[in-house]
């Protein structure tokens, strides 16, 4: 009987661990408002004023919602080729 290799999942596969930057790295500092959605207002004023660490901080706090969406495009093509299937 041979032994099968187990392959560890990669971070940015696992659902959970997405969630749990998005809500720890993707909302942080809470207070007074989510960093992320004051880089988002920031962009939609014109991004006036925006420097390169502004846009930095934008990547940074917006790669786990980036992840996010990715996971939920693969689910939905992996659903639309099993229906096919």
């Amino acid at each position: 009987m041979e032994q099968q290799e187990v392959k560890p999942t990669k971070f940015y596969n696992d659902l959970k661990m997405v969630l749990l930057l998005c809500f720890i790295l993707g909302l942080a500092p809470f207070f007074p408002e989510p960093h992320i959605w004051g880089k988002i207002r920031w962009v939609a004023g014109g991004a006036v004023g925006m420097g390169v660490m502004d846009w930095a901080d934008l990547l940074w706090h917006g790669a786990p919602w980036i992840l996010v969406i990715r996971l939920g495009v693969l689910a939905v093509q992996k659903r639309r080729k099993n229906k096919a299937i």
